[in-house]
């Protein structure tokens, strides 16, 4: 996770600040993904879900991005814990990639720290963005 700016919906905040304030509670939940979340969270511009610029990685948005060493490409659909699913590429938020996509745009570079250092993937498109398509329940 860097420190370029990134955008949040208030629906998106608002869940996940429940979700942080739910797990927290858990003694197995991992303190320390916790706090990264509720950083990037923080720091995160606050925008109306109807005003989110369309090129934003929101809840449910399903991204394709690139690994910009191995060039790897990876689809993914950021989810909630409880509809993560890594066979069905559903990205939960408390994955540590998950939490570093969140509120990022298309042609952004990501940066997030894995055992053997930092990855760097980029952006390459927002495949849907519930906002976007007009579903603001999801």
């Amino acid at each position: 996770m860097a420190d370029r700016e990134i955008y949040v919906t208030k629906f998106d905040m608002d869940r996940l600040v429940e979700l942080i304030e739910g797990l927290r509670l858990s003694p197995k939940a991992n303190q320390e993904h916790l706090d990264l979340l509720e950083k990037e969270l923080y720091r995160a511009v606050l925008v109306e879900p109807h005003d989110i610029p369309r090129d934003v990685v929101t809840m449910n948005s399903r991204v394709s991005i690139t690994d910009t060493e191995s060039g790897e490409q990876m689809v993914y659909t950021l989810v909630f814990p409880s509809k993560a699913n890594i066979a069905d590429n559903k990205l939960s938020i408390m994955a540590p990639l998950g939490m570093a996509l969140l509120g990022y745009r298309k042609g952004d570079i990501v940066k997030w720290t894995v055992p053997s250092g930092v990855k760097k993937l980029r952006v390459d498109d927002i495949i849907y963005q519930p906002e976007a398509a007009g579903d603001y329940h999801l």
